[in-house]
């Protein structure tokens, strides 16, 4: 089976958040169910070099305003299409962003090229390599169903992943004649969005089958307050639509081998976490008592992961002896909101702004607990980083979140399940009392230690959902065979 990624950003090539880790994984996982997958992303400066050192397997004089070619080249065990267009994608800084802050004006030209060439290779294949399947990402990939609808010959089913439905890609509809996109295709029931044209719409309306990063998102997505618009079209297509749990590489981020930490450890050998904590105690000048519990963030800082809640709740953890370490960038009045706080409780909340990968993984074994309040959450992967460093997720109760981590409750407690603290609704005293609870909790050093070590030992790897991914592709194979 062949299977052509299509996406916007790849671990470890160039990342601004989660969809890079999966597009980073995945296509590992599914070699090892043979599969031979390869993942097109943009020829970013970061990946000029190895664009340099592929083969040219299509090119055109004039894509969008320059001329542009496509490589196939092999790293950290990925195959790469490359989609070498300097015009386009050679940029420094934010893949998205120009140095204002705002999207780059010719965003919907950018990625428009890339789904285009997309539908090109699957079409008509290249270097003698032709997709069975084409598995688009977000709204950056979301008119590669689009193409594929408008081109006369037969081409592979096309699966459409929603990793975040509140980036849709929205842009003005009389770029549909510059993006050589059919006018049949804007309605309402196709790429039109309230007057707009939608990228992510586009490729809900025309893929053969939808999928997101978890069960509760899947469900989530149907209803008004998570569906952003978008509910009523996927609610028509509930048929298709499926939640799969992301995962996470366990070569990456393992405790008992991480090159980040200052001690490894492992579920049989806890002790080496304290050095880790110590550790994240004096890069972000806490106390260096440890009355209570460290809990840590690593997010961007904005109100879609609930950190103004944190804010309001931070009295509430330093008066019950918890401790606080933030990584992270995003909101303006966010960052100074915390940074604030460092200085009010100094010794009990620290603050770094920015991201910083080797502390990312620091925190996660030197911390006890990760605070995630998001109002809602896809999925979420540092719950998962987390869970496998024994630092017990703190989660609202919502998305991907609430999919794997289980609360530890009276019955869950009892047997002997727990991994970390939900909560819900996802309002100031519900965070409140979880920090309490996740307190009373770390207090009692057996059931602590119990569910650490239940916490290390929960699947959080990619086998089910890789193999999750290939049933999906081999049903979608199967049923296009039937159709002729």
């Amino acid at each position: 089976m062949k299977i052509l990624f299509v996406a916007s950003e790849c671990a470890p090539f160039v990342k601004t958040g989660g969809l890079a880790d999966v597009i980073g994984a995945v296509p590992k996982s599914l070699s090892e169910l043979g599969a031979d997958a390869r993942v097109m992303l943009p020829a970013y400066p970061a990946l000029s070099a190895l664009a340099r050192g592929g083969k040219e397997v299509w090119n055109s004089g004039d894509l969008h305003g320059g001329p542009a070619r496509l490589v196939a080249v092999s790293s950290e065990g990925i195959d790469l299409l490359l989609l070498d267009a300097p015009h386009l994608f050679e940029r420094s800084g934010n893949i998205y962003l120009g140095a204002d802050g705002q999207d780059w004006p010719d965003n919907a030209l950018r990625f428009g090229a890339l789904s285009y060439v997309a539908a090109e290779v699957a079409a008509l294949g290249v270097d003698g390599w032709r997709p069975d399947i084409v598995h688009a990402h977000d709204w950056q990939a979301g008119l590669v169903p689009a193409y594929l609808r408008q081109r006369p010959e037969k081409t592979p089913p096309c699966v459409l992943t929603i990793h975040n439905i509140a980036f849709q890609g929205l842009f003005d509809p009389s770029l549909m004649t510059t993006l050589g996109l059919s006018s049949d295709l804007y309605t309402s029931e196709g790429m039109e969005y309230f007057g707009r044209l939608g990228f992510l719409k586009a490729g809900i309306a025309f893929c053969d089958k939808i999928t997101t990063v978890s069960p509760t998102y899947a469900r989530e997505l149907m209803l008004p307050e998570f569906g952003m618009g978008l509910e009523g079209l996927l609610r028509a297509r509930g048929a298709d639509l499926s939640g799969i749990l992301n995962g996470i590489d366990l070569d990456m981020w393992n405790p008992e081998d991480d090159p980040h930490l200052v001690s490894a450890y492992s579920v049989r050998r806890l002790k080496g976490k304290s050095a880790n904590r110590a550790e994240v105690v004096r890069r972000f000048g806490l106390d260096e008592d440890a009355g209570g519990p460290l809990f840590c963030v690593i997010s961007r800082l904005t109100t879609q992961k609930g950190l103004d809640l944190l804010l309001e709740a931070l009295p509430t953890l330093v008066a019950r002896g918890g401790k606080l370490a933030v990584l992270g960038s995003g909101d303006k009045d966010l960052e100074a909101g915390f940074v604030a706080a460092a200085h009010t409780h100094g010794g009990s909340v620290g603050v770094i702004i920015g991201y910083d990968e080797p502390l990312s993984h620091l925190m996660q074994a030197g911390s006890d607990a990760i605070l995630i309040p998001s109002r809602f959450e896809p999925c979420g992967l540092t719950q998962l980083y987390g869970l496998r460093y024994g630092t017990l997720p703190v989660v609202a109760r919502t998305g991907g979140l609430a999919d794997t981590v289980i609360d530890a409750n009276e019955a869950a407690l009892t047997a002997n399940c727990a991994t970390g603290v939900q909560f819900a609704p996802v309002t100031k005293t519900a965070l409140d009392q979880a920090i309490l609870r996740t307190c009373d909790l770390y207090d009692d050093p057996k059931i602590w230690a119990g569910m650490m070590r239940r916490a290390m030992r929960h699947p959080v790897g990619w086998d089910v959902s890789a193999q999750t991914y290939h049933d999906v592709y081999s049903d979608l194979l199967d049923a296009h065979a039937l159709q002729g």
